[in-house]
């Protein structure tokens, strides 16, 4: 048996899209970070980062179980003493429902430094168009 470990010359990355209507926040986010990192290639090596683009689409329309829109929240500091911003989850799904899942996907990647990389594969949109149709993205189940 041979281990073979991936080089930047052997990535390619594929393009998917996913419908975010109905689906429950964190389990979308989960899938979402495991094809970023690549985890659901057969090739997959730590290292390296040969995750594919991700494009999610209806970020609006996400659920969460349970007292979360009420009771969730989310901090930020602005680096003045003091000013400590807050903001609930149902107040943050109004404003800007991209952000949501963003977050939540930015959390569950590891903190490392190809943590910002990752991110930069992940396009949110609000409503249910996107452009990059050129890419031809294929539809994932979630």
């Amino acid at each position: 048996m041979k281990t073979t470990l991936l080089r930047k010359e052997d990535i390619k990355r594929n393009w998917w899209v996913v419908d975010a209507s109905g689906k429950i926040l964190g389990r979308l986010a989960t899938k979402i970070a495991r094809i970023l990192m690549g985890k659901h290639k057969r090739d997959y090596t730590p290292h390296v980062d040969n995750g594919d683009f991700v494009i999610v689409v209806n970020a609006e329309k996400i659920k969460v179980t349970g007292k979360k829109l009420k009771d969730k929240i989310y901090y930020h500091h602005t680096g003045y003493l003091g000013h400590l911003k807050s903001i609930s989850l149902e107040k943050l799904l109004e404003k800007h429902p991209e952000r949501v899942i963003m977050l939540a996907v930015k959390r569950m990647l590891p903190k490392n430094k190809l943590q910002k990389k990752r991110l930069k594969r992940l396009k949110v949109y609000a409503g249910p168009a996107h452009p990059h149709s050129a890419q031809l993205p294929k539809p994932l189940e979630v």
